[in-house]
């Protein structure tokens, strides 16, 4: 979970970040607290979020709101940038007798709605003023197609071969009615008004063309709230997400996303984005002993750093024996299964948010993880490393995988273009 298969994100660069032009006004969006130059202090900041890095100042979080993210680009927004404070998972599926020209309406007005709010601006119609008081705070939409998306719009020759069902593990108790979808939508900010004003509008934008099939929420920590920029941990207290890959990587974009010469072409500079609600079973977990709870892991609990030694970002040793002759790192820890190393070099770029929806009527908290991670190529990323951890990881025992999805997430809109568009008008 602090390796792989529970994914974490954060960039150490954020461009796309920026201030929102003429945040000294008041306008509809009103800037609470500051703007201009520490707006750009989040950028920096939030940003490194994920990454380990060196102690810096904390951002006040009366900057977050100047936060803006662009929503034209190379690639959609919602996968490279830093983690966000709240998210929003929904999945659609096209109405009856909806088809390609439904679809393509619809995501025009998705995408001119998308562009809007994060902007900070109003949503072009019928504006619930939810938002009204706040700036951007990073806000970010995603949007993605499912497998039963092509057939509904008679798309069929356009679907990926990436995007081929993923297959069954042993571990899975997946409930269908949440899982799956022919669209998907994902939403995060640094705000949980400005996050659910966007859920709003795009729900009322699908209008009668596609109806909700699922919907998820979920949550990180606030930026500002450690003393610097830090990994951030999960419901069972571990640092989670040490290892994962980072955009100054040489091969980042080969590993996460789509090349421009990739087939199909609509394809291109898009990235497949596997999604899956993970339960945690605390109380169970909560039972171990620290040094338990540490073996399952594979790395020290205060801090993330190997059970070989060093500190969080130290290269876990994984020939390193006791006095005993055993492994320091167990050979089922979750840390070692995981590593890239041990799975033909897969790597995904995992950007969760978690989860908390209650208490069950026996106590058990309904928690865990939403678990989002990025890929240019599902079958050697999410799979071989799923497989793995199929067969004999000690964290298995401690979660339950409840929902899946996967979807195909094509590169950013043009401007002028709206997200999809290469595949709906091509």
């Amino acid at each position: 979970m602090p390796d792989q298969s529970i994914p974490q994100a954060r960039t150490p660069e954020a461009p796309a970040a920026e201030p929102v032009p003429g945040a000294q006004g008041i306008s509809r969006r009103a800037l609470l607290g500051t703007a201009g130059a520490t707006g750009l202090a989040l950028g920096a900041a939030g940003g490194a979020v994920g990454y380990a890095a060196a102690p810096a100042r904390a951002t006040a979080l009366s900057s977050v709101g100047a936060d803006r993210v662009m929503f034209h680009g190379k690639h959609q927004p919602g996968i490279t940038e830093g983690l966000q404070a709240r998210g929003h998972l929904v999945a659609f599926d096209l109405a009856a007798g909806a088809g390609r020209k439904e679809a393509a309406a619809l995501l025009r007005r998705w995408s001119a709605t998308a562009q809007r709010l994060m902007a900070g601006e109003a949503a072009p119609h019928d504006d619930t003023d939810v938002a009204r008081d706040a700036g951007p705070s990073s806000l970010t939409l995603t949007f993605g197609f499912g497998h039963s998306f092509f057939g509904r719009t008679g798309l069929e020759k356009q679907r990926p071969g990436a995007l081929d069902p993923l297959p069954d593990f042993s571990s899975d108790r997946l409930d269908k009615a949440r899982s799956d979808g022919d669209l998907w939508v994902q939403i995060g900010a640094n705000d949980a008004l400005v996050a659910f004003h966007a859920l709003r509008a795009i729900q009322k934008d699908a209008g009668s063309a596609a109806r909700v099939r699922w919907q998820m929420n979920g949550f990180n920590r606030s930026p500002g709230a450690t003393a610097h920029p830090m990994t951030a941990r999960n419901l069972m207290g571990q640092i989670d997400g040490t290892r994962n890959p980072k955009p100054a990587d040489a091969d980042f974009d080969q590993r996460i996303f789509v090349p421009a010469s990739g087939e199909p072409a609509w394809m291109a500079n898009g990235s497949y984005a596997v999604v899956r609600r993970i339960r945690m079973l605390l109380d169970d977990w909560e039972q171990l002993s620290l040094s338990a709870q540490e073996q399952v892991i594979g790395r020290r609990k205060a801090d993330g750093a190997p059970l070989s030694g060093g500190d969080e970002t130290t290269p876990m040793d994984l020939d390193k024996a006791d006095a005993r002759g055993e492994y320091v790192v167990p050979a089922n820890a979750h840390a070692r299964i995981t590593r890239p190393d041990r799975n033909g070099g897969a790597a995904m770029l995992r950007r969760p948010f978690s989860f908390h929806d209650g208490i069950d009527a026996d106590g058990t908290p309904d928690a865990g993880l939403l678990f989002i991670c990025w890929q240019a190529d599902p079958l050697r990323g999410f799979v071989p490393v799923q497989r793995k951890l199929d067969r004999g990881d000690a964290l298995s025992k401690f979660i339950r995988h409840e929902s899946s999805g996967l979807f195909a997430v094509p590169g950013g809109a043009a401007k002028g273009e709206y997200v999809g568009q290469r595949l709906l008008e091509g």
